[in-house]
């Protein structure tokens, strides 16, 4: 049985393009602030996160765990705190290039394996009038760098280099080429 470690919409929503039978088992380890650098924090994360849900499975089952970042400039971007951490860092992420990591792990008979996905995403500029009105919406409230790029944020983002469904949070085809190098076809 595959189950994926997150409660995430937009994950299982990305994750149904790869296969069509899955559980959800949201994880709620405690996150790691702080890594060597953005790409190991974020597959770091993703390995505790899947960590703590394989605990309650059989070995043959497989776990898969995703941690999405948003840095800039070496700043990491979480999710907002509130409604004004949500504006701040839309103000910072407005007008400039920053970047997308996901870790991913996958966990299957008792081994851990891991990768990470990077993409760059460009915002236009954004006035406080869009980023108060974007903010309001609540869709920036539990998303890394406050913006959902299936959402309202879509229409900020002048462009991407890179695989789109990692700006969601699950990089299908490097999800895929993880599981095809752990011997697991999904």
């Amino acid at each position: 049985m595959i189950i994926l470690a997150s409660a995430s919409p937009r994950r299982k929503e990305l994750l149904q393009k790869l296969c069509d039978k899955f559980l959800i088992d949201a994880s709620d380890a405690e996150e790691i602030q702080f890594a060597d650098s953005p790409k190991e924090l974020a597959i770091k994360n993703a390995v505790f996160k899947a960590q703590k849900i394989a605990e309650k499975y059989s070995a043959e089952d497989i776990v898969i765990g995703a941690d999405t970042i948003v840095t800039l400039d070496g700043k990491i971007f979480g999710k907002p705190k509130d409604k004004n951490g949500a504006k701040k860092m839309l103000r910072e992420l407005a007008g400039k290039k920053h970047e997308v990591i996901t870790g991913l792990a996958i966990i299957h008979e008792k081994k851990i394996f891991t990768a990470a996905e990077s993409t760059e995403v460009f915002f236009g500029e954004m006035t406080d009038e869009e980023i108060f009105s974007y903010v309001e919406t609540g869709e920036p409230l539990d998303k890394s760098g406050s913006y959902a790029l299936q959402g309202g944020a879509a229409k900020f983002i002048e462009k991407i280099n890179g695989d789109w469904s990692n700006v969601v949070g699950l990089p299908l085809y490097r999800l895929r080429l993880l599981a095809k190098s752990a011997g697991i076809f999904i």
